[in-house]
This record gives C-alpha cells, structure tokens and sequence, in this order.
C-alpha cells in the first residue's frame, strides 16, 4: 500500500509542475483580452479622472507594462510566494484569498458530502429495487434534480424555508451582531450553510445517483457476485462490500472532475445567498476588473482542483489495490 501510494505522489509531483505553468500563463494571457483595466474602474467610481491621473495609476500599479514584462513580474513574485497586490481592495492578493478561502471550502466540502451521501443512499436503493416502484419513483425525482438549475432550486428553497416557513436564514454565513459561542453559534453557521449547500450539491445528486445505479447493476452480474451469493453470504453485507465498493470507484472518478465545476457553481450560489468566499470574490474582481486578484483565485481554484484528483488517485489505490500497480 505504501509503494502504491509513493508511486501516485511521484506521478503527481511530475505532471503538477507544468500543469499549474501552463494554467498561470493562458490564465494571464486570456485575462488581458477583457476590456479596460483597474484603473479605468477606479476613474469611473471617483467621478472624473484627468488623463495625467490615469496614466500615474497605471504606472503605480504596473498596468502601463508590456505585456510579457507584466507576466514575468506576476511570475517573479510567484516564485517567492506573493500573488501580488490589489489596487481595488487596496491589500494583498493572498490576504483577501485567505479571509474568503475558508467559506468556499466549507461550502464545496459539505455540498460534495451531501451530494455524494444522497447520491450513493438513491442509487443504492434504485439498483437494489431495480424495476419495481421504488426505482421509478426515484427516477423521476432524480431525473428533476437533474433538469432543474441549482441557482433555480435556491431561489426555491428560499421562497419555502426562509420566506413561508421562517426555518432557514437566506443570507451570509452567519447571524450579524450575534455575538454567539459554543454550540450556539455551530448551530448558526449550519443553518447558513444548510441551503446553498443543497443548492450547490441538487444537480449532483442526481448524477451520483444514476452512476451508482448503473455501476452496481453492473457489478451484480459478475462472476464474484455470484460466488458470493452461492457461499450464502448476507445480502446486505454482499451489496456493501462487494457490490457498493467496486461501484464507487467510477463514481470517485467523477466527484473529483466535478470539482472544478462546484467552483463554478459556488459564484452564482455564493451571489445568490450572499455566501462569503470566492465565488464572489472573483466576481467583485471582474466587476473591477482586478486582474491581480482574478489570477489569484484562478491560481488557488487550479490547485485545489490538482490536489483533490490527487486525493481521489490514492483513494482509487484503496478502493482496488489493481490501480496502484498498473
């Protein structure tokens, strides 16, 4: 196990490297295409702005470079461990990254984890009742799940649990002026997070859901199955450790290329319920077009992405030792 394990780090050190150079340098590259600049934003927030005023703000923040010596100083200061700094938010890149970063990983992790926890429970029960009602059933409500837009399952959620029932906050992270501690403010923080998080996870379940389905009706029809059936092995324990572990190597497999689209996800969700992360921090560095801190949150989504498909690598290993040795 160890072995395999060093032999998926050593693969994933070799590939990193270049991956995030090459991600850093067409992100810089397409980045210039947008119109306008920092310093056209900042011109149009104060009211006027005379030519002389203009060209001393690009000059100040670099922005009157060439554009090869532009992306050799992003690089340079890469290298030694800086994202630059933000002419908009007046700080540094990493500082705003690292107040939001917490917010859009707790938010990711736990629409993962109900997505992924709902997805296996439905597929699980739609392969075990395969062609009977329950498996229709569900079908059909995975099939909305589907169907239906995330930021249009929020907007739902909102109008019936915060706006009819009053059981659920539709805004920011947490109760403002509070001032809570312990278990009160744990289970404040969970009542933000319940409903972007279903709102985020809606369309994944339903992936999950039929990938888990069709793998374990899969897994059924072979040979070791039948074994396993013939030795007079529990069924439910034949389901849960035969059936259920082969079925969720594929669908692993496709929780971590999912993630680069939770981020995505996670702008319009963080928007809509005024979540705190970086969704919505790159959407403000769009708005002000502050190419810094867009790069940065770029950067750090691209790695997050990197090594979570690391995770799943070494989880695959787990799963069927096979994988690890080919």
């Amino acid at each position: 196990m160890g072995r395999r394990i060093a032999t998926t780090l050593r693969r994933a050190a070799i590939h990193a490297g270049p991956t995030v150079l090459g991600i850093v340098v067409l992100d810089f590259l397409f980045l210039q295409l947008m119109p306008g600049d920092a310093a056209d934003v900042m011109a149009t927030e104060a009211g006027s702005a005379t030519e002389e005023s203009m060209a001393a703000l690009r000059h100040q923040f670099g922005l009157d470079l060439p554009l090869l010596s532009q992306l050799g100083n992003f690089l340079d200061h890469l290298a030694h461990g800086s994202l630059g700094y933000s002419p908009r938010f007046n700080t540094t890149v990493l500082d705003l990254i690292l107040q939001r970063l917490p917010g859009t990983l707790l938010l990711m992790i736990t629409a993962l984890s109900f997505a992924l926890l709902l997805g296996i429970v439905l597929g699980s029960v739609m392969a075990a009742w395969a062609g009977k009602w329950p498996d229709r059933l569900l079908s059909v409500v995975v099939l909305l799940l589907y169907s239906m837009p995330g930021f249009w399952v929020g907007l739902m959620a909102v109008v019936l649990f915060s706006v009819k029932l009053g059981w659920l906050p539709n805004d920011g992270s947490e109760t403002i002026g509070a001032h809570l501690t312990g278990f009160a403010f744990l289970a404040d923080r969970l009542s933000h997070l319940v409903l972007p998080a279903l709102a985020l996870a809606s369309f994944f379940v339903a992936v999950y859901a039929r990938l888990v389905r069709t793998s374990m009706l899969e897994v059924q029809r072979q040979d070791f199955m039948r074994t396993a059936q013939a030795k007079g092995l529990n069924p439910f324990l034949i389901q849960l450790r035969h059936a259920l572990r082969n079925a969720l190597i594929p669908v692993t497999t496709v929780a971590g290329m999912h993630l680069g689209n939770l981020l995505g996800g996670a702008v319009v969700v963080e928007t809509l319920f005024g979540w705190p992360g970086m969704g919505r921090l790159a959407l403000e560095a769009v708005l002000a077009r502050d190419f810094s801190v867009l790069l940065g949150v770029l950067l750090l989504s691209s790695l997050l992405v990197i090594v979570a498909n690391i995770a799943i690598d070494l989880l695959h290993a787990w799963l069927d030792p096979r994988i690890g040795e080919a």
